[in-house]
């Protein structure tokens, strides 16, 4: 019996109210109407829900009323805690929309929601896409030959300026080309 009430509310189209005639309020209002009224009372112990539910014939919260509140740091913190609530309702009321028009598009009772220039913007990613990855792809062996290039003047570098310190003669030549290799590799660790 419970596998079968739950099939129907699966297989159920949901409803997607766009206008809402006067007086009519769908259960989300209810419920957001239900909780402002439970917020304005203020919260205290005997504040009750009525058990019938939202689309019931109840009128929702019922008490014995407001009961006054010891000072004006409770009247501050109510407040902040109120505003807190309303921000959290309206919150859950808009996730909740945009939950339904999901499940809705899911279970392919409802139109999707499209946005045309986001879709042609992602359209476009997806053909380049491709292209870039095998741009990507052929950049790696060149990118491994040039790092091997500069291990080796990096290399060339350091003999050139062991060989200026063993031969006087050539000393200025050699530092020379020392300089420029070690200033070629570090143009290439910048490339």
């Amino acid at each position: 019996m419970a596998a079968r009430i739950l099939e129907k509310t699966v297989t159920m189209e949901i409803p997607i109210h766009s206008n809402v005639e006067a007086g009519l309020l769908p259960d989300d209002d209810r419920l957001e109407q239900d909780l402002q009224q439970v917020m304005m009372s203020g919260p205290n112990l005997e504040t009750s829900i009525v058990s019938s539910g939202y689309g019931g014939s109840g009128d929702g919260p019922t008490g014995s009323g407001h009961q006054p509140s010891s000072g004006p740091s409770d009247k501050v913190a109510q407040g902040v805690s109120l505003e807190k609530c309303l921000k959290s309702s309206r919150n859950g009321a808009s996730t909740h929309k945009c939950t339904k028009q999901l499940l809705s598009e899911r279970c392919g009772r409802g139109s999707p929601t499209v946005d045309m220039d986001l879709e042609l913007q992602i359209e476009l990613l997806c053909e380049t896409k491709p292209k870039n990855e095998s741009v990507l792809h052929l950049s790696w062996p060149p990118i491994a030959h040039l790092y091997s290039l500069l291990q080796a003047q990096h290399v060339l570098g350091d003999f050139f300026a062991d060989l200026s310190q063993k031969f006087l003669e050539l000393q200025e030549e050699f530092g020379y080309n020392a300089e420029m290799v070690k200033l070629w590799y570090k143009n290439g660790e910048t490339l």
